[in-house]
C-alpha cells in the first residue's frame, strides 16, 4: 500500500479530540447517550444514523430527515451537556447528489468536521461535496469478509484523491480481520481523518472490548504514528461490550486517552 502522503496542520499536532461514539450507547436514545457521554468525561461524540432521540421526540430517530426544529432541540441538549458533535457514521451514501448533499447539509447545520461512511462506489461524488463543504470524509473497515476490510481496497481507492478523502480507521476491526493494526496505521497514517478505538484481550484471537490500556493493543504506538503523522481529527470511543452498564469502562477509556495527551504534550 502506498497511500498519497498528505500532510495536516502540523507533523507534531495536538488538534485532534477524544469523542464518544454513541454506537456505544445504543440501547439507550440519543438523549441519554449525551448524558452518559457527558458522565464519561468527554466532551464531543459522533453520531450514528438511526439512534432514537427520545426526549420530546420519542421515538423520532436522528438522520438527515430532521427539520430546523428538530436540529435546533440537538443542538440544544448538546449545549446543555456541554457536547458538540464531531463526526456522524458509519452512514450510507448513495451515488446521488439530492440525497447525498443531505447529509452534507446535516453536517453543515449542527457543525460537525467529518462523516464516516462505507460508500465507496459514491467517492466520486463524496470527493466533490467534501470539497465544496470543507467536511472530510473517512471509509470505514468493518471485519473480513466485508468489502472494505483490507485497508489496500480503500488506500487505492484514494491515490490521487483529494486530501479530504481518507480513513475512518476502525483499529479493532482490523485486529478482528487478523491484521496487525499498528502496521496498518503506521502505513497509511498521513490518510486517517478519524479513529473507531478499542482495545482487545488477544490480537489473535476475538475477544471482547477491554478498557484501554488493559488489553493488548498497542494503542499508545498507534496514537503515535497517526499525530507525528499530522493527525488532527476524532479518536471516538467504540465500546461494544456490557452494554447497558458500561459507563465505568468508557470513562476509564476517556482517562487513558486523557492521559497519553497530557504526556505528549510534556516538554
Amino acid at each position: 500500500m502506498k497511500p498519497t502522503p498528505i500532510m495536516h496542520k502540523s507533523e507534531n499536532s495536538t488538534d485532534w479530540t477524544t469523542a464518544i461514539q454513541c454506537w456505544s450507547f445504543h440501547r439507550f436514545d440519543l438523549w441519554e447517550a449525551f448524558r452518559l457521554a457527558a458522565l464519561s468525561g468527554a466532551s464531543c461524540v459522533e453520531l450514528f444514523p438511526g439512534q432514537k432521540l427520545g426526549g420530546p421526540h420519542g421515538e423520532l430517530k436522528f438522520g438527515a430527515h430532521l427539520d430546523a426544529q428538530q436540529l435546533e432541540s440537538v443542538r440544544q441538549e448538546l449545549e446543555k451537556h456541554q457536547l458538540r458533535i464531531v463526526n456522524f457514521g458509519v452512514v450510507d451514501i448513495p451515488n446521488d447528489e439530492q440525497a447525498a448533499r443531505a447529509i452534507f447539509n446535516l453536517a453543515k447545520a449542527l457543525g460537525f468536521e467529518r462523516i464516516t461512511t462505507e460508500s465507496l462506489e459514491s467517492i466520486d461524488l463524496l470527493e466533490k461535496l467534501a470539497v465544496e463543504y470543507e467536511v472530510n470524509v473517512g471509509f470505514h473497515n468493518h471485519p473480513k469478509p466485508s468489502a472494505l476490510w483490507h485497508p489496500e481496497t480503500i488506500s487505492n481507492a484514494l491515490a490521487g484523491r483529494h486530501a479530504r478523502l481518507g480513513f475512518g480507521a476502525d483499529i479493532g476491526h482490523w485486529t478482528s480481520s487478523g491484521l496487525d493494526a499498528l502496521a496498518v496505521v503506521r502505513e497509511i497514517a498521513p490518510r486517517i481523518h478519524s479513529f473507531h478505538f478499542k482495545d482487545r484481550g488477544s490480537a489473535s484471537e476475538w475477544t471482547h472490548d477491554r478498557p484501554f490500556g488493559t488489553g493488548v493493543l498497542d494503542l499508545a504506538g498507534m496514537l503515535d504514528a497517526a499525530i507525528e503523522a499530522g493527525f488532527n481529527g476524532n479518536v471516538s470511543i467504540e465500546y461494544e461490550h456490557n452494554w447497558e452498564a458500561s459507563l465505568a469502562e468508557i470513562s476509564q477509556c476517556v482517562g487513558y486517552l486523557t492521559a497519553y495527551r497530557k504526556l505528549r504534550q510534556r516538554p
